[in-house]
């Protein structure tokens, strides 16, 4: 999709995204009411294909541009979508994502609608599965969703690949250097990209390859950060490789295979220096040799997929994919065992997943002389789990199968001109298997703690959604929504920590699945140069997932769970060449810990996002330069536990973008007034001096793209 129809379409209609900011004047100059024109945008995260702007819950697009105008300032996937996604959580700046929630819920992770989240053991790092270099745009659904099955018990985020376009050959190659504001050498970065695009006849086929290399990250206050052992991003080196290929068979049928394969592997030349959080002492680093191997994200995703526009009439799209996906989480004082000599060591794990799966969807429009729209499918997936010790060789978390089926029905009717239907039903069959195993004295790994029975539970439930979508004038629409989303609990978790004799699997009443009723209310208004959308949401679980440290490790408690939020976004186009964007989230949620069937203890920030606001302005000042300025301000929240309340900041950020007579230039400041702070998880989430992080500092980066 071209720039021109970015900005024609999502300027008036998609509230939820902001236009964007590295793009040059020439594209700004052309006519709005010409571009009005062009079709609207096709949400492929929707499996009845619905429009941007029409549809009964709120969704945001973010597009190649806003991705760019992100990474000009920060290479960080999370730091980016919490910057573009209303009610997602502050970016940790670790590899970790554990406290990045959604609407206080976890997210769905898609490529192209292959799910990146593991459903049995959550490691965490479902966001960093492919590097936002090779994505053409994210589509993003609030709220639960069955629309893709399992997780989305908070909403969907799918990250849409780049294609070939424009006809031919062409190349691009890329190349970024970060940097503290005191030009330390241990604190640069370089990153190098290459792409081919080529089409030829029937035939396309788009290549990438990128490397980054991340130097240590400093704080406001010029200390190094501290390291995190389970998961880091700072001094870490990581490559992807991607390539997608495809086949018209005629103008109605494409047959499309796409590979990803992504590495990060973190260094292991330095330790932490312990914080002191009661003294308000952030962790830091120092150069040291690490216990154990570095930890590292390795994850291979295959996909085969096939569409045809007019099969006998209808729409139909299938595709098979697989996944392999290793983590190794580094060494930490948890797994202690005494090695030959009798000294205490400490060994580190490994999660293991391997996924299979297919996607089916047939959809038939201009049905009731054109009202109504069908769409029905069947999804089914298989995965297999498991956590090791690497040095001990010994099963932390026993293998897990689990079998997902599921068969839904879509309709959407227009019951006036201005008054549409939309309503589903998704039915969802799992099984889970698990054979007999022992879990592990966490006091000396190579010991056993107690047996438990295997077994093979399974689950079935049906999940139904509901909508209106009415267009009261042409410039107001009101929507309001009800939706189910499915997802299992941590099963790795849970299984690990059983310390009982005499359990076994099939009565194990943690392992049921969690069920999310999503209410939603909205309105979108389009005023040409102005818009506005207000949404209003309602999340609640009666057998809901409530994440709580116990002992420095995290567990996940069955509760039942209640959130409310607000969510406002608007956007103002200021003449041709300025654009002004405003977001303002609120959520508040409570769980019942008691057990007396009645929520009343508030959500701490492992669960919920502060309040936030955040402001955006992108000015394209010539032909050749433009610009982008954002502040992030996170609100002051007080829960009942003292020791998690959170102290608000306000962070600003900056670009730039000069067309050069050969290529671009690219200029960008993360932190810009280079505000020292704690980040939202170091307080809010965690009490741990070990966790107890400054976020980073001042940090520029410098970019040049050449595409020839």
């Amino acid at each position: 999709m071209t720039q021109k129809t970015h900005i024609a379409w999502l300027a008036p209609v998609m509230l939820g995204t902001t236009l964007p900011g590295l793009a040059f004047a020439q594209a700004e100059t052309e006519g709005t009411d010409a571009l009005r024109d062009l079709s609207p945008l096709v949400v492929t995260a929707t499996r009845n294909r619905s429009q941007a702007g029409e549809t009964p819950q709120k969704i945001t697009v973010i597009t190649r541009e806003q991705i760019e105008q992100q990474l000009a300032i920060t290479q960080d996937p999370g730091q980016v979508l919490s910057n573009l996604i209303p009610s997602y959580s502050p970016s940790r700046q670790k590899l970790s994502n554990t406290g990045e929630t959604f609407r206080g819920r976890a997210p769905l992770f898609l490529i192209d609608g292959v799910p990146q989240t593991n459903p049995l053991r959550d490691s965490a790092r479902d966001s960093y599965t492919i590097d936002l270099s090779m994505v053409e745009r994210i589509e993003v659904i609030h709220g639960a969703s069955a629309e893709h099955g399992l997780g989305a018990t908070g909403g969907l985020i799918n990250f849409v690949t780049k294609r070939a376009e424009g006809g031919g050959i062409s190349h691009q190659v890329s190349t970024q250097l970060t940097f503290d504001d005191d030009f330390e050498s241990e604190g640069f970065g370089n990153k190098l990209g290459y792409q081919l695009s080529a089409q030829n006849g029937d035939w396309d086929f788009l290549g990438a390859v990128t490397r980054q290399e991340r130097g240590v990250f400093y704080d406001g206050n010029d200390e190094i950060v501290g390291i995190a052992y389970p998961g880091e991003l700072q001094n870490s080196t990581s490559y992807d490789l991607f390539g997608k290929l495809g086949y018209w068979i005629d103008e109605d049928q494409n047959v499309e295979l796409s590979l990803n394969h992504f590495d990060l592997e973190e260094g292991d030349d330095y330790v932490p220096e312990t914080g002191n959080r009661d003294a308000s002492i952030p962790t830091t680093a120092r150069r040291g040799s690490r216990d154990g191997a570095p930890g590292f994200n390795e994850v291979t995703t295959a996909r085969l997929a096939y569409s045809h526009d007019d099969w006998l009439g209808n729409e139909l799209d299938a595709q098979i994919y697989r996944q392999r996906f290793r983590a190794r989480f580094a060494t930490t004082p948890f797994f202690p065992y005494l090695d030959a000599s009798g000294n205490t060591q400490y060994d580190q794990s490994r999660n293991e997943s391997d996924k299979l799966g297919g996607k089916f969807s047939l959809s038939r429009a201009g049905l009731l002389d054109d009202r109504l729209r069908l769409t029905t499918g069947i999804d089914v997936l298989q995965d297999e789990t498991r956590q090791m010790l690497v040095d001990t060789e010994r099963t932390y978390v026993p293998e897990t199968q689990f079998r997902n089926y599921a068969l839904f029905l879509q309709g959407d009717f227009s019951l006036t001109d201005s008054l549409s239907l939309h309503a589903g039903v998704r039915h969802e069959q799992a099984e889970l298997e698990v054979d007999t195993f022992s879990t592990i004295d966490r006091s000396d790994v190579t010991q056993d703690n107690v047996t438990v029975d295997g077994g093979k539970p399974d689950f079935d439930e049906t999940l139904y959604n509901l909508g209106l979508v009415y267009q009261a004038t042409d410039w107001a629409q009101l929507y309001a929504n009800y939706s189910e989303g499915f997802g299992m609990p941590d099963v790795g978790r849970v299984l690990r920590g059983i310390d009982v004799p005499g359990q076994d699997i099939d009565t194990l009443l943690q392992l049921q699945p969690i069920v999310t009723d999503n209410r939603e209310i909205g309105a979108r208004f389009d005023w040409d140069r102005y818009g506005l959308e207000l949404s209003y949401y309602e999340s609640d679980s009666d057998y809901g997932e409530r994440l709580a440290e116990e002992n420095g490790v995290f567990v996940g408690n069955r509760e039942k769970t209640e959130i409310q939020g607000v969510e406002v976004t608007g956007e103002m186009r200021i003449g041709d060449a300025h654009d002004l964007r405003l977001t303002y989230t609120h959520a508040e949620g409570e769980s019942d810990q008691d057990g007396d069937g009645s929520v009343d203890t508030e959500l701490t920030g492992i669960n919920i996002a502060p309040d936030t606001l955040r402001l955006g302005w992108s000015a394209a000042w010539n032909d050749t330069l433009s610009s982008h300025l954002q502040a992030s301000h996170y609100f002051d929240r007080s829960v009942e536990d003292p020791e998690l309340e959170f102290d608000g900041y306000t962070l600003f950020d900056a670009s730039l973008a000069y067309r050069l007579p050969v290529g671009q230039l690219s200029f960008g400041i993360e932190n810009l007034t280079d505000e020292q702070y704690i980040t939202y998880y170091s307080q809010a989430a965690r009490i741990s001096d070990e966790y107890y992080f400054a976020g980073r500092g001042r940090t520029f980066t410098l970019g040049y793209q050449l595409d020839f």
